[in-house]
């Protein structure tokens, strides 16, 4: 196997002076925990000064920005859940690790490289909790215990290494989860260094908050995004052959939790799922408190516009409190660090799986290459290296952190993987010369939920090109073949909303971002996504 050469140095002891205690600090490698949260916008969080976060504030979330670096300009390169997962462990692109959608098949395979596995080989212990939604036995961790499927937020079911059938446990899984964490970090053998992988449930659909917070903010109105009412006038019709609108497709029991309308109490839905898992104590306290709102809701026989307003206002107030339980967790975590004298050697890195659409466009949920889903939060606090309160706003992807945690580690980095490390970017934020100046993004999954058409683009500072192309045949509506281009003037146009593919002021950039794609798509041998990807081929082609 090739490896990219090592910018990074490892200190060792043999360089400082013998027995000090300096020496052994500085000799010891860096700890690395990676918290990732499952479709956290980075709309609410509140380091990032959004109308929403305003008002429903993120201050553990808030607390490590201000220990280290808030990237404004974090990407994923396929905007859904299992690919994006699969990214993270392999630094490489979803076509190349052949996990493109979401569902169980194929499973992701566990036999090719990972970053856990080689920093297991370089003598890391490593650990991950939580949602994995990757469909596989994990590798390349000592220790792992896993939600099954998407999970639940109500006594979760878990599997384990040394619990390998899924097993119901009493709680709220945020908790759960942070839990198992620090009790892993307690019990660990701490003579080694390690790679812990924290990876929250929260905040997924359907918003299920924890109790003691499910009537947090409900005296507080949330503004709705200026695009709310969108007509997606200009764009291709996959926009508006989606099926993720909060006006038509965001349910009034499933996701709206207005129990009062669910015919059969035991029907097998995604309300139910929850709720039917809760303690009967926990059943009556979830009554009292939605019961009189949905019952004054109901009263007032909201139409049009003004029920969507509402669905709107429940769908952000079930999420921000979900979010408050999370920030509690992280908080949690902190906490423990420091108190235990881990921050100061410890990179710990703060991401979701992708972004997520608060109102934008009248949509929830992600998928499309839209700023909202295709941007992600991303705080990284490393004290020995990181300046307290740092803003980096270079283009940064999520092909990145796999590279990133081999090189702050001192392992060298397989030729295979397509991201590079972070670490130049951590003195002052700035990148250095020859960094990278636009990114490339590609979502596979369709036919599937939310009928979001196949499509591929390429983004730069100032545009934005999408290609939307395939044959059609989606599972909720019979849409036919598709290929539609749109180009957005992020500049003139941050939300999105006028695409100037055939104005012939564009014409020169049409033409420079078309090249871009197409020499992106040859590099990357895009033709070969829907078959077997030839890893070793590319790499050849790639050394020559």
């Amino acid at each position: 196997m090739t490896y990219k050469l090592l910018t990074l140095p490892v200190v060792t002891a043999a360089l400082l002076p013998a027995g000090s205690a300096i020496a052994q600090q500085e000799a010891q490698r860096v700890n690395i925990i990676h918290i990732m949260t499952d479709d956290h916008s980075y709309q609410t969080l509140s380091a990032y000064g959004g109308p929403i976060s305003k008002l429903a504030p993120t201050p553990n979330l808030d607390r490590l920005a201000a220990r280290g670096m808030l990237f404004t300009h974090a990407y994923v390169e396929n905007s859904i859940s299992s690919p994006s997962r699969a990214t993270l462990l392999t630094g490489k692109y979803s076509h190349m690790h052949g996990q493109i959608k979401l569902g169980k098949k194929p499973a992701f395979n566990g036999d090719q490289m990972t970053f856990p596995k080689l920093l297991q080989e370089a003598g890391y212990q490593t650990a991950i909790f939580g949602k994995w939604h990757l469909w596989s036995t994990p590798q390349g961790f000592d220790d792992y215990k896993i939600l099954n499927g998407q999970g639940t937020y109500y006594h979760p079911e878990f599997s384990s290494n040394e619990h390998p059938e899924f097993v119901r446990e009493e709680g709220y899984v945020a908790n759960i989860i942070t839990n198992d964490a620090i009790n892993w970090l307690e019990h660990r053998d701490k003579e080694k260094p390690f790679c812990l992988l924290v990876h929250h449930k929260s905040v997924h659909r359907n918003w299920f908050p924890e109790l003691k917070y499910a009537d947090l903010y409900e005296d507080v109105t949330f503004p709705e995004p200026e695009t709310f009412f969108d007509d997606y006038s200009t764009r291709c019709s996959a926009a508006r052959t989606q099926t993720m609108t909060i006006e038509h497709e965001m349910k009034m029991v499933d996701d709206c939790k207005v129990f009062e309308l669910l015919e059969d109490p035991n029907a097998k839905n995604t309300f139910n799922e929850e709720f039917l898992r809760m303690t009967p104590e926990e059943q009556k306290q979830f009554k009292t408190i939605y019961g009189p709102l949905n019952e004054k809701m109901l009263a007032q026989n909201l139409q049009g516009k003004d029920l969507v307003r509402w669905k709107y206002q429940r769908y952000i107030k079930d999420y921000v409190r979900c979010v408050k339980s999370l920030d509690d967790e992280v908080g949690r975590l902190l906490d423990y660090l420091d108190e235990n004298g881990l921050s100061e050697n410890t990179i710990i890195v703060y991401t979701s799986d992708q972004g997520f659409y608060m109102g934008e466009h009248n949509w929830f949920d992600k998928r499309f290459m839209y700023e909202e889903s295709f941007r992600t939060p991303l705080i990284i606090a490393y004290p020995k290296m990181i300046q307290p309160s740092t803003v980096c706003d270079e283009l940064v992807q999520n092909i990145d952190f796999a590279p990133t945690y081999l090189a702050m580690a001192g392992v060298e980095i397989p030729e295979e993987i397509c991201g590079v490390p972070l670490t130049p970017l951590f003195a002052t934020g700035k990148a250095p010369e020859g960094w990278r100046d636009e990114l490339y993004y590609h979502y596979y999954d369709y036919p599937s939920i939310h009928n979001v058409r196949r499509h591929d683009g390429i983004m730069t500072r100032d545009y934005k090109l999408i290609h939307f192309k395939d044959q059609g045949g989606g599972n909720n509506r019979t849409d036919g073949p598709i290929d539609c281009w749109e180009l957005y003037d992020l500049k003139k146009d941050p939300t999105e909303v006028n695409n100037v593919y055939k104005d012939p002021a564009y014409a020169d950039v049409v033409a420079d971002l078309k090249k871009r794609l197409a020499d992106k798509r040859a590099e990357l041998r895009i033709e070969e996504s829907e078959s077997k990807f030839d890893l070793e081929a590319w790499k050849n082609k790639k050394s020559k």
